[in-house]
């Protein structure tokens, strides 16, 4: 079975793909610099697959780190999770995204060209369709209208890989557009950990769901949508996971550049994942409505044809399992991997 090395490894949709990676029989190199995930994650990911997993603490951008682990290792493929992800920080310090992310990843092509590792998955995301379509979002829809530096870096990193394609068309590479990843896996050992105040929606309802939070605050109860909260398209980081699997094999066996959505096709509002996550917990969540925050999108889904007929991929879960399962591992784990479970 294949060699498959997996930047950001221990991250919250990294850590979920390399559990179904192992299962599905790959060898698997986690390259991580820990930054926003935690060491410990390593051994429950061990401890769920009943695998050892090969990892080594290093930045991307640390070329000679990174070559060393090319040389020393037999790599098939990669796929490429590494970068840092807050929209907010990446406005307060976007020349921190741009170094991270976009310098990360051209010295990661520059290694991978350097020793014939040429199959890529790459995670991008929805942001890079900007303000300038409607939903639901096809994958030849207009990029580039994006509205903060995250957004950009994963627009800019696209075309790189584009380009790179273009000069050297051995490569094979996939590029996965997500949407909204919530949900954990279903043993509670691994899930969405954030340091500190989170950023994304679902952390902070399981945070106020067990004390840990006051309240939520809903940003805009006045859009143009059923119930006046914004709409997204939430898919289970399983689901996600399985995704990158589908992906995997058709680069492993053909050569080309693509893009391809990764959610449900699906489209929730704020207030409809609030009271679904209070049915699947039991739990009342304490809420305020806020100001809208600059640069939401009042609706966002994906149209998920083009995964479908190509990649096979089609998301299992529904919006009940994505909140059982969050819960799940909030309880399990009311500080996050600090809290040392037995395993």
């Amino acid at each position: 079975m294949s060699n498959i090395l997996v930047t950001g490894g221990a991250g919250f949709i990294g850590s979920h793909t390399c559990v179904e990676l192992l299962n599905a029989g790959y060898e698997v190199i986690i390259v991580d610099n820990f930054s926003n995930s935690n060491p410990m994650i390593l051994d429950r990911i061990e401890k769920i697959t009943n695998r050892k997993v090969k990892s080594f603490n290093c930045d991307i951008r640390d070329e000679n780190t990174l070559e060393k682990i090319f040389k020393e290792n037999k790599i098939d493929a990669v796929i490429h999770f590494a970068g840092l992800k807050s929209v907010s920080e990446s406005c307060q310090n976007p020349l921190l995204y741009f170094d991270n992310n976009i310098v990360g990843t051209i010295n990661l092509c520059k290694i991978m060209q350097k020793f014939s590792v040429k199959k890529l998955v790459f995670s991008s995301s929805a942001t890079v369709y900007g303000d300038t379509s409607l939903p639901p979002y096809n994958e030849n829809m207009p990029t580039g209208s994006v509205s903060n530096p995250y957004g950009r870096t994963k627009y800019f990193i696209e075309k790189i890989l584009e380009d790179l394609y273009k000069s050297d068309n051995k490569f094979s590479i996939i590029i996965l557009r997500y949407f909204n990843p919530i949900g954990a896996h279903e043993s509670g050992l691994i899930g969405e950990s954030p340091s500190g105040i989170p950023n994304n929606l679902m952390p902070y309802i399981t945070q106020v769901a067990i004390g840990k939070l006051d309240h939520l605050t809903v940003f805009g109860n006045d859009y143009d949508t059923k119930d006046g909260s914004c709409i997204r398209d939430y898919i289970h980081v399983v689901d996600l996971a399985k995704g990158h699997l589908k992906a995997l094999s058709k680069i492993m066996s053909s050569q080309g550049l693509d893009v391809y959505n990764l959610g449900t096709g699906k489209g929730y509002s704020v207030f409809e994942l609030i009271k679904e996550f209070e049915i699947a917990s039991g739990k009342k969540i304490n809420y305020i409505v806020g100001e809208r925050r600059s640069g939401d999108l009042p609706c966002v889904y994906a149209d998920t044809t083009k995964a479908e007929e190509d990649l096979g991929f089609k998301a299992k879960f529904d919006l009940r399992k994505m909140c059982e399962d969050s819960f799940r591992w909030q309880t399990k784990n009311i500080n996050g991997f600090e809290d040392n479970i037995t395993l």
